[in-house]
C-alpha cells in the first residue's frame, strides 16, 4: 500500500486542505497520515500532533522572525524568514512514507534547513504551495509586484533603505536548495499559481504540476434554503449576502471594496430586507458599525456541517479578496448552489465562469463588485463546481503524480 504523509502547521482553517486531501487519500486506499504543530480540540488518530518542546522551539522562532521582519510594510501582507524551525525528518511516519508532502509550515514550523534535512531522505518530496512564498524571497503574496522573476532583489514589502536585505537573501537560499536536489516536486492548486511557478526564477526548471484542493461534495452540497435560514434563526424573506473570513479587515482580503459595495447596494430600492452573515470572525463593532444592513457574526465555525448550512442559508457568497490562490470558501460555496463574487485575480478566475455560477468583477472595483452581487440575486444565479474540481478527477491527477515520479526513478535506474 502506498504511505503517505503531510506535514502541514494545522489542521484547522487554511489547514483544512491537508486534511480533506488526507482524507481522499484514505478512501481511496492510500495510506495517509498528517504530522502537525498544532492540536486540534479533537483528536484525529491519523495525526500527529507534535509536542511541548517542538511548539516551545516554534514559538521562539517565530518570535526571531517577527523581530528581524519587524520593518516589512505590513499592508503588503505576510513575510515569512523561517530560522530555527523542527527536524521532522527522523519521525516514524516520515521515515515510513513513499511521499512526503509539505503544505503550509510557516510561524516556525519548518526553516529551509528543515526541509533540506527531508530532501536528503532521497524521498519524493511534493510541496503544495498554498500561496506564493515557495517562489518568492519571503512574500507569500506578491500582488503586482513581479520580482521573483528575477531574484527578489529590492523588495517593496521594505523600506528603501532596506530593500537589499532579507528577501534577496532568502530567494537565493531557496535558489541553492531547490538546485541541490532532484526529488522536488511542486504543486499548484491554481493555474495562476503555476503560471507564477513557471515563470519564477526559482522554479521556472523545476517539475510544477496543476493540482486543485480536493473537497468531500457529501458534506458541502444543496439543502433546502428556507430550512437552512431557520435553523440559523433567519427570517426566510431575507435576502441574505455572506462573506467569510478568519481576519474579516486584513488588507488581502478586501474588506474596504466591500464595504463600498454595501453601501451602493444600499442606495437601491431594489434590494429590500438585506441580512449581511458574516462567519469566520467573531463581533467586530468598528464592522458592524460599518455595514449598512443588519448584520450576524457567525464566529469561528469549528465543524464543516454548520458551514455547509452557512453557504446554504445564503443567497450569494462574497470573496473581495485582492490576491489568493484557490480560496477553498469558494469551492465549499458553490458546492452548496450558492452563486460566488469576486475579483478576477488570482485563482478565482479558476473557479467562477462569469455569469454562470457567479460573477467576475473588475479588479479593487467596488461598483462593479455590487453589480455582481445585484446580478446574481436578480437573476436567480445557481453557484456549481466546474468539472475540473470533481473530486475524484483531482485525486487522480495525485496518483498520476505518483507514476510520474516512480517512471523517472526507472529511468534514473537504467542510467
Amino acid at each position: 500500500m502506498v504511505k503517505v504523509v503531510h506535514i502541514q502547521y494545522s489542521t484547522t482553517s487554511g489547514g483544512s486542505a491537508a486534511l480533506r486531501l488526507q482524507k481522499a487519500f484514505i478512501k481511496s486506499g492510500i495510506d495517509s497520515v498528517i504530522v502537525s504543530l498544532q492540536s486540534d480540540k479533537f483528536k484525529n488518530n491519523n495525526i500527529t500532533y507534535l509536542g511541548r518542546k517542538q511548539k516551545l522551539i516554534a514559538k521562539i522562532g517565530s518570535r526571531i522572525e517577527s523581530y528581524l521582519t519587524r520593518h516589512v510594510i505590513k499592508e503588503l501582507g505576510l513575510f515569512s524568514y523561517p530560522l530555527l524551525g523542527i527536524n521532522v525528518a527522523k519521525m516514524e511516519e516520515i521515515q515510513n512514507a513513499d511521499y512526503i508532502y509539505i503544505h503550509w509550515a510557516q510561524n516556525g514550523f519548518l526553516s529551509l534547513k528543515n526541509i533540506e534535512q527531508l530532501a536528503k531522505l532521497n524521498k519524493p518530496l511534493i510541496i503544495f504551495m498554498h500561496d506564493m512564498w515557495s517562489v518568492s524571497g519571503g512574500c507569500h503574496y506578491s500582488f503586482s509586484c513581479e520580482k521573483y522573476i528575477t531574484g527578489c532583489n529590492n523588495c517593496p514589502m521594505f523600506p528603501v533603505e532596506r530593500k537589499n536585505t532579507l528577501a534577496a537573501k532568502e530567494f537565493k537560499a531557496k535558489a541553492k536548495l531547490y538546485a541541490k536536489y532532484n526529488n522536488l516536486y511542486f504543486i499548484s492548486p491554481s493555474m495562476w499559481l503555476y503560471n507564477c511557478a513557471k515563470q519564477s526564477l526559482l522554479l521556472k526548471n523545476k517539475p510544477v504540476f496543476y493540482i486543485p484542493n480536493v473537497l468531500d461534495t457529501t458534506l458541502f452540497k444543496p439543502f433546502d434554503k428556507k430550512i437552512s435560514k431557520d435553523i440559523l434563526n433567519i427570517n426566510t424573506a431575507e435576502t441574505v449576502i455572506a462573506f467569510g473570513a478568519i481576519t474579516v479587515d486584513s488588507v488581502r482580503k478586501g474588506w474596504a471594496y466591500l464595504q463600498k459595495a454595501l453601501e451602493i447596494l444600499q442606495e437601491d430600492p431594489s434590494l429590500k430586507k438585506v441580512r449581511i452573515l458574516i462567519f469566520g470572525s467573531s463581533y467586530n463593532k468598528r464592522l458592524a458599525d460599518a455595514i449598512p444592513f443588519k448584520t450576524r457574526f457567525m464566529g469561528y465555525l469549528k465543524d464543516e456541517y454548520s458551514t455547509a448550512l452557512a453557504y446554504n442559508a445564503a443567497d450569494v457568497f462574497v470573496v473581495p479578496s485582492l490576491a489568493d490562490n484557490q480560496p477553498t470558501t469558494i469551492a465549499e460555496s458553490l458546492s452548496c448552489c450558492t452563486p460566488v463574487v469576486g475579483f478576477d485575480v488570482g485563482g478565482i478566475p479558476d473557479m467562477i465562469k462569469h455569469k454562470e455560477n457567479g460573477y467576475l468583477a473588475k479588479y479593487k472595483n467596488a461598483e462593479d463588485l455590487a453589480e455582481g452581487i445585484k446580478f446574481c440575486l436578480q437573476n436567480n444565479v445557481k453557484g456549481f463546481m466546474l468539472p475540473v474540481f470533481e473530486p475524484s478527477l483531482t485525486i487522480q491527477k495525485h496518483l498520476e503524480l505518483f507514476s510520474y515520479i516512480n517512471s523517472l526513478k526507472e529511468q534514473q535506474t537504467i542510467l
